[in-house]
């Protein structure tokens, strides 16, 4: 099944110049959801994660049903003051100002090997805010993936030692 069908391209959202690879198209096709979702957790499997963690919001849709799939637990991380109790969080440099993601801090235990996961790997910026603060923790990030790369965006850089593989590639 070619998953590129199931993903649709809106220029100019949410501003002129930009081409929005949208992932609800996907999402509502059931036999394209359930082989994207059996096509990560082949990916992931080998890695031999301990729990799943999903990048704020779309990455939830991402990580929630891996982690079912897989039979592992799933953690947030989350956009400054959106969870309850002791939280852990980590500030963090975009390309506009500063951004902030948090865990809740009982969420990940020293040792416990985490796969970070979003929809879309651009810039790079969320998702090594999240490694690093995941491996503050104390947690092992054995890899981290998302379903769409675009790859001329040069985001794995930012990733350093991580391990990423994205399910389907874009150029811009």
């Amino acid at each position: 099944m070619d998953l590129k069908q199931h993903i649709r391209g809106i220029p100019d959202f949410p501003k002129p110049g930009i081409l929005f690879y949208d992932i609800s198209t996907l999402l509502r096709h059931g036999p394209a959801w359930k082989e994207a979702m059996r096509r990560l957790a082949e990916m992931i499997r080998p890695h031999r994660p301990t729990l799943l963690a999903g990048i704020e919001s779309r990455g939830f849709l991402v990580a929630a049903p891996l982690a079912l799939e897989l039979g592992l637990g799933f953690v947030m991380l989350r956009k400054r003051g959106k969870l309850p109790g002791a939280i852990i969080g980590l500030n963090y440099a975009l390309e506009y100002g500063t951004d902030r993601i948090e865990i809740q801090a009982d969420a990940v235990k020293p040792g416990d090997r985490v796969v970070v996961l979003d929809d879309l790997l651009a810039t790079g910026g969320t998702l090594a805010a999240s490694i690093a603060l995941l491996r503050q923790t104390g947690a092992e990030i054995p890899m981290a993936a998302a379903l769409i790369e675009l790859t001329a965006l040069k985001g794995r850089e930012r990733l350093g030692d991580t391990h990423f593989e994205a399910l389907l590639a874009y150029e811009g």
